[in-house]
């Protein structure tokens, strides 16, 4: 069984998704990360022959993937949603009816031990959504100092045992055996933490800091949703599916700034800066998608609309 089949992944919120994007057939639209093409082949089957579909995802499986798909309408793009600007510059496209961002970690990542995203396998601590270029977590833990290392556990995190974790990261390298595995460093981050919500692992908060910082996330996120928004046309839809709070912050944050006529202050009585989003919706999960997919718990789904003023 190949990389691409071994473990599967259910798309979460898929046909809540699609129908929320998809505004005219005929358009161009984004999908970004690809994960496993879930929504990728709902998108493609609700468009148009003259529609077209760009999806991007750094993850070299995910595009391997992501090549089965035998459609003209699709192409995929090794890189970044953050990217997509240039990408669909390249291929002569200046406006998309839509962009989709599904900003969670695909099963196929979680559940693949060698990819080491998860604390309920020993295996090498790398993390890396991109294997093919970038620091692994472990490098990065090795090479860090310990103001580094509690910075992004806490600020990644949410965790308030980062300074602790950090110290005890530290003491351990300069001991001459720095953590190199999700088995050791769940088990000195077990250590370190002294209590945590009930069911929750006590290396819950910290592997998704080493993860966000790893493979900048945040980052790209504010970089693609300043990119959608300059590339969607009038009454075009961007739909984001966040699953923590950090990422749902960003882009609650970011559809309310862009939702207001903006005022500069230091020209009062020049005409307001027109608002270029209008929220449409908040969709969680329903019971039922949760009790078949628990993985489905924490996403929030948001979805605006880009106004008739031009930029």
């Amino acid at each position: 069984m190949s990389a691409t089949q071994a473990w599967s992944h259910t798309t979460v919120l898929l046909d809540e998704a699609v129908q929320a994007l998809v505004t005219q057939a005929e358009g161009s639209y984004v999908d970004g990360p690809f994960g496993r093409g879930g929504h990728a082949r709902a998108l493609l089957a609700r468009l148009a022959p003259a529609g077209r579909l760009l999806a991007f995802d750094k993850d070299p499986e995910a595009v391997a993937a992501a090549a089965q798909i035998d459609d003209p309408r699709f192409a995929i793009c090794h890189a970044s949603f953050a990217d997509m600007a240039a990408e669909l510059g390249a291929r002569g496209i200046s406006k998309v009816q839509g962009v989709l961002l599904d900003l969670g970690v695909s099963s196929p990542q979680i559940d693949n031990p060698a990819r080491g995203f998860s604390f309920r396998f020993d295996a090498p601590l790398d993390m890396r959504m991109d294997t093919t270029r970038g620091q692994t977590a472990a490098e990065f833990l090795e090479r860090a100092d310990a103001r580094q290392i509690e910075e992004v556990i806490r600020e990644h995190g949410e965790e308030r045992f980062a300074f602790q974790i950090a110290k005890a990261l530290v003491a351990r390298r300069e001991g001459g055996a720095p953590v190199r595995s999700t088995g050791e460093l769940s088990a000195l981050v077990a250590r370190a933490v002294k209590t945590r919500e009930p069911g929750q692992d006590p290396a819950t908060r910290t592997f998704q800091a080493l993860r966000i910082h790893v493979n900048a996330e945040l980052e790209a996120l504010e970089q693609g949703l300043k990119a959608a928004l300059a590339l969607l046309a009038p009454q075009g839809r961007l739909v984001v599916i966040a699953f923590h709070s950090l990422e749902d912050r960003i882009v609650k944050t970011f559809i309310a700034r862009e939702s207001r006529d903006v005022v500069d202050r230091r020209a009062p009585f020049a005409p307001a800066k027109p608002m270029r989003l209008r929220a449409v919706a908040r969709v969680k999960p329903t019971a039922a998608e949760v009790a078949a997919n628990p993985r489905a718990r924490s996403a929030v789904m948001r979805v605006a609309e880009r106004t008739e003023v031009a930029a």
